[in-house]
């Protein structure tokens, strides 16, 4: 039998476009070539698909002269970039230059086995890429439409951890159409529901994009219509004092849970600069927790899991706040690079980042096999 044949999908027209480029990179430098064959597939922010040659490259040169004038975080991803210029170059070009629009380029379902999605936040993260895949009978690493929409949707997903009985931050939904029409009855829902300070965020986003921290009533207004910029649907929270633990889970039917790990950073909160900059932030592996914290956290962050009815892979983060756990939300397709939060708890638990990144392509394919 030869080398299973990954497509690595990565890129994509989100927020998260560098993010996606420096997971992607990580990947194809570790991915096990004696059995994989990998097949970088790019999705420009234009929604061109990029097959052959060097995607990967070519998407990482775009971003230096792509990025909006005034974006406070470009200096970020221009660093995301770099990393991505620097993957291993021996990349095969077994296919044919195609470029396609908004739908798998003809041809490449006959040359993949499987599918590895390295894309971030909306169409991507989302059950859009997903549900494309299952249309063209592809199997592919991760959570399926149903739980990628919830994962992607905080609202929701605070709903079904609700109804599942986990703990959750105190939280308020807001659609951009009532904020418009009667801001003063959404400012006395969050004056009297959820206090200040308070975050502000879209509810379909991650890695921080659009989300602001409020202090008090007067700086409302500004952080619900920055986080309307990003959509329909805006989620206040508490703001937390706590500390932050993440934990990784692995699996299919059975998902089991990593070591949990803290996140320290110098800054007030846990922005976009805090996570993808160079020297803002820490993750300490394992987090210093005593026995039965460190079980709770597993437990809880399985249940999460499961509650969205997940597959494959997923980070759940969570807030301590004095010795209340709080489950904050589940990413399904966390970062991806060698540094990142979801690979570094699996080593910590005993598998390296090459054996994960093939123990997710062989859950691909067994829960393909277990489908009806």
């Amino acid at each position: 039998m030869g080398r299973i044949r990954v497509g690595i999908i990565f890129g994509g027209r989100s927020g998260e476009h560098e993010v996606s480029l420096a997971s992607a990179a990580s990947v194809l430098t570790a991915i096990d070539r004696s059995r994989f064959d990998p097949v970088p597939i790019g999705i420009a922010k234009d929604g061109r698909w990029l097959v052959g040659g060097d995607p990967l490259r070519a998407l990482a040169e775009n971003v230096k002269g792509a990025l909006a004038p005034g974006d406070a975080t470009a200096p970020v991803k221009q660093g995301l970039a770099a990393r991505a210029q620097t993957a291993d170059p021996d990349v095969p070009n077994a296919l044919a230059r195609l470029e396609a629009t908004e739908s798998l380029p003809a041809g490449l379902r006959r040359e993949l086995d499987v599918v590895l999605i390295l894309l971030h936040g909306p169409y991507g993260e989302d059950g859009t890429v997903q549900g494309l895949l299952d249309l063209a009978g592809l199997p592919y690493v991760g959570a399926g439409v149903l739980a990628s929409a919830v994962g992607m949707d905080k609202a929701v997903m605070k709903a079904l951890f609700r109804q599942a009985g986990l703990p959750v931050v105190e939280y308020l939904v807001v659609l951009r159409s009532k904020w418009e029409s009667e801001p003063h009855v959404a400012a006395a829902q969050v004056a009297t529901q959820i206090r200040y300070p308070c975050f502000v965020k879209p509810s379909n986003l991650g890695s921080s994009v659009g989300i602001s921290k409020v202090k008090s009533p007067d700086a409302l207004p500004a952080a619900m219509a920055e986080a309307a910029r990003h959509g329909r649907k805006l989620l206040v929270e508490r703001a937390v004092h706590g500390r932050e633990i993440e934990v990784s889970v692995l699996g299919n039917e059975e998902p089991v849970a990593s070591v949990p790990g803290e996140i320290l950073y110098d800054k007030e909160w846990y922005d976009y600069e805090a996570k993808y900059g160079e020297g803002h932030a820490t993750l300490k592996v394992p987090a210093p927790l005593s026995p039965e914290h460190t079980r709770r956290f597993q437990q809880l962050a399985v249940a999460a899991f499961s509650a969205i009815d997940c597959r494959g892979m997923a980070r759940v983060d969570f807030f301590l706040e004095g010795e209340r756990i709080l489950v904050n939300e589940i990413n399904t397709i966390p970062g991806f690079t060698v540094h990142s939060a979801y690979p570094r708890l699996w080593e910590a638990s005993g598998l390296s980042y090459p054996e994960l990144i093939s123990r997710l392509i062989e859950l691909a394919l067994e829960a393909r096999r277990d489908a009806p």
